[in-house]
């Protein structure tokens, strides 16, 4: 495949493969608490990335404060963001409002785009935006109906853990488009996964019991969160940022809650309904709108 044609198929590769986080997720939390889970995740997708970058001569930081924003852009991105998301699920958060917090991200991206990276969104950018998150409503609707609204009054701290975990994310590609223009993506990764591992592993530390059950299971899903999500989905969303702008790319954030609860449909027999087929047909028509030209 082409370079070019690669940065072509790379959104639709990417909403797919991303969209597997909540699987994973799901498959590991009988075998592992989830910090823990990430913190595995992060050194070894760090040192497979690290060891193939330094055997392929890969250029490395060219100086302390290019290295310093690297691992400032895998904590903003990898560590407060998944963790922020999979902590609080953990602890009973409704997928479905996690879900949600997480669709604002495009609506907060649209917001800072102009003053952080000096990107004009157009109307019809707007448009976009706006009906993708209307989409998001619909498709998770049944969610939010099946969601008491008495249990959320004691989970406080999940609910702004998650909505840290989306604003982080959302300056995190910011940081990235600004201070890390053209560095070598494979050097950026395994910094960006050694910024994440040294956040990541103390917290673990402090609110799990560490948790990691030496079972296939367990294994299986970090071989999948490594090499699909860590690798594969990362270095896309890597090379998006750097050739795209960063509204286009985070409006993409719309189509995951969708295919997620089409894979959960397929894979653990999760009810899929009409209202929320009509509902992922809006969101593409909003990302079709928000990601054109």
């Amino acid at each position: 495949m082409t370079p070019a044609l690669i940065l072509r198929l790379a959104p639709a590769i990417f909403v797919f493969i991303w969209s597997t986080g909540w699987i994973v997720a799901k498959y590991a939390a009988p075998h592992a608490d989830p910090l823990t889970f990430l913190s595995v995740r992060y050194a070894t997708a760090g040192l497979l990335v690290g060891a193939f970058a330094l055997a392929a001569g890969a250029r490395q930081p060219s100086s302390k404060r290019e290295a310093v924003n690297m691992l400032v852009s895998g904590a903003l991105m990898h560590a407060v963001y998944l963790g922020g998301v999979w902590w609080p699920i953990s602890q009973g958060l409704p997928a479905g409002i996690s879900a949600l917090i997480a669709a604002l991200q495009p609506l907060l991206t649209a917001l800072l785009a102009r003053p952080f990276s000096g990107e004009t969104i157009s109307l019809r950018r707007w448009v976009g935006v706006g009906l993708g998150f209307v989409g998001i409503l619909i498709v998770l609707q049944p969610k939010f109906a099946a969601t008491d609204v008495e249990q959320l009054s004691g989970l406080v701290v999940p609910l702004a853990v998650n909505v840290v975990a989306m604003v982080s994310v959302t300056f995190g590609t910011f940081h990235q488009k600004r201070f890390l223009g053209s560095p070598d993506l494979r050097t950026l990764a395994a910094w960006q996964y050694l910024g994440a591992f040294l956040v990541t592993l103390p917290v673990a530390f402090v609110l799990e019991p560490m948790r990691f059950d030496l079972v296939p299971e367990t294994f299986y899903a970090l071989a999948w969160a490594v090499l699909v999500l860590s690798i594969g989905a990362i270095a896309l969303l890597l090379m998006m940022i750097r050739h795209g702008s960063v509204a286009r790319t985070s409006a993409l954030i719309y189509l995951i809650p969708p295919t997620a609860a089409l894979q959960a449909y397929v894979m653990f027999g999760e009810t899929l309904v009409l209202l929320q087929l009509l509902g992922m047909a809006v969101v593409a028509a909003g990302v079709y709108l928000a990601t054109r030209g």
